[in-house]
């Protein structure tokens, strides 16, 4: 297995710390709102990563943060708590906001076949953690307090500028253009361990101390997290390409100055989705999600094979145009399987099953390759010397990676009474728009959904399928 490791710039064999188990951390969503398919993008990726390293022997334990608390509106340590914004919008307490959207995420991610991580654990449940890594990290002279605030000091970690590759002048030059520089820093690097003298009374969860009553940065749950459920030594560490600063730079240093050695051999990131006007991003607004798409007629494991078809390392663009073209490669590569499955004649081949099978590992232990990877599920379909009871073996193994359903008959029986009652109530919802009664229209789609109809409209015709 080879992985592009952001740490040392360039790809390098993966050797985990134990024989056979891998400890993956990847960083989870911030729940003040629906995440966008450009964040899905990256659980895809790092979804196909874990399934690679099981499918090629590994035992994975991957853990992932929810962050329900102290995820600042900047990436810097300025600006509002995201959570407190979502509240005040929606006019909801934080926790509600949170477990509406930690909720909303996990339904996203089922529809995209991500696997859940073996450990989920909310910001908010690790507040002791937190104050144990911020105390030995004061006693050891790597963090201040300053105004009531306790803050690491980014001059004494060494290798701070590792991880982005960039050097102090760069970063300064980062800082003063995108943080509010705070005067009380010894560093205009140095960032937040813990808040009490809050910069905002509106603050809504706020815990008890040593330093009195205030809330983490946004950067410290993930290590704290990290070491609680998977020990001092981390194999693997995920996350958006954004992420390496200050994020991930904050994370390795307040790690490794607690800990006082190496904490994590690999860190892995994941290129952007871009649309017409650029990266992907909440802050525009009018933001893609697979609840949309759904509407809009797609299956969302059309959306997972779109970016299959590109490498995690390389930014991807999206359009419609480029979406229905996926949608058109999956659905007629699902009729094709549905063929060679009810046709499975012939005995298993074991000589090209292995051939064939080696050739899908080494794309996969190459960085990642997934768009070699279907290429060669391709090549299995369209082999001739390949009986189709190979083929079926060798396609329900790739699925145990690409979790595109490859196998999975969703098709289902309709009778006469269902057909006529989708028909009367497609011809309602036209006569709803037609009237511009958009309400009422939807709220039929929404009826229809809810019994797995899903309506697709076109310029000319409304069709349906059941899922």
């Amino acid at each position: 297995m080879k992985l592009y490791n952001t740490l040392t710039k360039k790809i390098e064999e993966f050797v985990p710390i134990s024989d056979k188990e891998v400890r993956l951390y990847t960083c989870g969503p911030t729940v003040y709102n629906y995440a966008h398919i450009g964040n899905l993008r990256t659980y895809i990726s790092e979804d196909i990563l874990e399934k690679t390293l099981n499918y090629i022997g590994y035992n994975v334990k991957r853990c992932m943060n929810i962050t329900d608390v102290g995820h600042l509106v900047s990436d810097a340590d300025s600006g509002e708590d995201k959570m407190n914004v979502a509240a005040k919008r929606e006019k909801k307490s934080v926790l509600d906001i949170a477990r509406f959207y930690t909720e909303k995420f996990f339904e996203d991610t089922t529809k995209l076949n991500i696997k859940k991580p073996e450990i989920v654990s909310n910001a908010t449940d690790n507040i002791d953690e937190y104050i144990k890594m911020i105390t030995k990290l004061i006693q050891d002279g790597y963090a201040y307090q300053a105004d009531g605030n306790i803050f690491f000091d980014t001059e004494k970690y060494s290798n701070y500028y590792e991880l982005s590759g960039r050097n102090k002048e760069e970063l300064l030059v980062a800082v003063r253009d995108n943080v509010e520089e705070d005067m009380n820093k010894k560093n205009p690097a140095d960032f937040g361990l813990w808040f009490t003298n809050s910069k905002f009374d509106n603050q809504e969860l706020k815990w008890d101390s040593p330093w009195g009553v205030g809330y983490p940065g946004w950067h410290i749950e993930c290590s704290c997290i990290s070491i609680k459920y998977l020990g001092e030594y981390l194999d693997i560490h995920c996350g958006a390409i954004d992420s390496i600063f200050p994020h991930h730079t904050n994370e390795i240093a307040q790690s490794e100055c607690f800990l006082e050695h190496k904490w994590c051999n690999y860190w892995v990131h994941m290129e952007f989705l871009n649309d017409l006007s650029g990266k992907m991003s909440k802050s525009k607004g009018n933001f893609l999600t697979v609840s949309l798409l759904e509407e809009k007629g797609y299956n969302p494991l059309e959306y997972r094979y779109f970016c299959l078809g590109s490498h995690y390392r390389k930014q991807l663009s999206f359009s419609y145009d480029t979406l229905d073209l996926a949608a058109s490669a999956y659905q007629k590569l699902i009729s094709k399987i549905r063929v060679i499955k009810d046709n499975q004649i012939g005995e298993l081949n074991k000589s090209k099953i292995e051939e064939y099978n080696n050739e899908f590992c080494s794309a996969l232990e190459n960085d990642l390759n997934t768009a070699t990877a279907i290429t060669i599920l391709y090549d299995v379909i369209k082999d001739n010397e390949l009986s189709n009871k190979s083929k079926i073996y060798l396609l329900e193994k790739f699925d145990s990676v690409l979790s595109l359903d490859l196998l999975v008959d969703k098709t289902k029986k309709i009778d006469k009474d269902l057909e006529k009652y989708i028909i009367e109530k497609i011809e309602e919802r036209l006569i709803a728009k037609s009237n511009k009664d958009y309400a009422k229209a939807d709220s039929i789609r929404k009826e229809l959904e809810e019994q797995g109809i899903i309506l697709k409209d076109s310029k000319d015709k409304t069709d349906y399928e059941l899922i």
